[in-house]
């Protein structure tokens, strides 16, 4: 017994096919005619590449992005329908969608690693700042320990404590005057301790 083949017929050519031979080689790609695609990769690779190129501008990143074009192609070639446009336009839309993707995508990571860097670059900054206002506090810890102790409470609790002059007067209860000749003296010691210019 012999096997029995089905054959189907061959679809009738339209008036659209003729005047689309890209289309026609399109829909037997869909249908998975290898030789067809060959001839429909030889037809449209120029126009592809040179869409592609046109949005991504650096040569293998559109040789690249025309590739993946190609393997879309090949996938919905079934899809194709040629009453909504030509073959040709179909191709070079998708390969404008791709290659604006790959910009996006592009884009995007760059985004990224800019952002990332800054985050590292900030950390490093804090780090930094952290240690020099460390090593501050010490050299003005260091420097309040050669003031008198009169003028070392007048000037804490002035500067750190946040007191005014009347009020450090008030808590002292000392004359305002007195106060103010406690800190200014306080402070010329503490601008010699720390190397600060007049």
């Amino acid at each position: 017994m012999g096997v029995l083949r089905v054959l189907r017929p061959r679809p009738i050519e339209t008036a659209t096919d003729l005047d689309d031979p890209i289309g026609v080689l399109l829909r037997r790609a869909g249908r998975g005619d290898q030789a067809a695609f060959a001839e429909l990769y030889d037809a449209l690779s120029p126009l592809v590449y040179g869409v592609v190129l046109k949005v991504v501008r650096d040569p293998s990143h559109a040789e690249e992005v025309a590739q993946e074009v190609f393997v879309e192609l090949w996938r919905l070639a079934a899809r194709f329908d040629g009453t909504k446009g030509s073959a040709r336009t179909w191709a070079a839309t998708l390969a404008h969608r791709r290659a604006i993707d790959r910009v996006r995508s592009e884009q995007s990571t760059r985004n990224r690693q800019d952002r990332d860097a800054n985050q590292v670059v900030r950390e490093h900054d804090v780090v930094a700042a952290e240690v020099e206002s460390t090593m501050d506090q010490a050299r003005v810890r260091r420097a309040l320990t050669q003031l008198s102790d009169l003028q070392r409470e007048a000037v804490e609790l002035a500067y750190f404590g946040g007191h005014t002059y009347r009020e450090v007067a008030v808590l002292l209860g000392i004359a305002e005057g007195t106060v103010k000749s406690r800190i200014r003296d306080g402070m010329i010691r503490l601008r010699d301790e720390l190397g600060g210019v007049s």
